[in-house]
């Protein structure tokens, strides 16, 4: 019996840090999809107005951005360049 949860204990010391490095890098991958998502949503407003520059707000208030995407926007910083990306 102690040899099994050995065994287990063992297993659980190899598997855990793994676990830890894949989530890591699904909230980076996640990041970064967020960002595009942005940055779509900015370039489709502009090719609707015929504006250059946009911000945050302004997606927000034209319905190009949810409540939600706008807040976890202004959460991590995402700024819109004025040559269509955003950083």
């Amino acid at each position: 019996m102690s040899i099994v949860i050995f065994i287990i204990g063992i297993l659980l010391l190899l598997i855990m840090p793994k676990l830890g490095a894949q989530k890591s890098n699904a909230q980076k991958i996640g990041g970064e999809a967020f960002t595009e998502v942005v940055q779509t949503q900015a370039d489709l407003y502009k090719s609707d107005t015929g504006d250059t520059t946009v911000s945050l707000d302004q997606l927000y208030e034209k319905s190009y951005l949810s409540k939600k995407q706008y807040e976890k926007a202004k959460n991590e910083k995402i700024v819109i360049d004025s040559d269509e990306e955003t950083k």
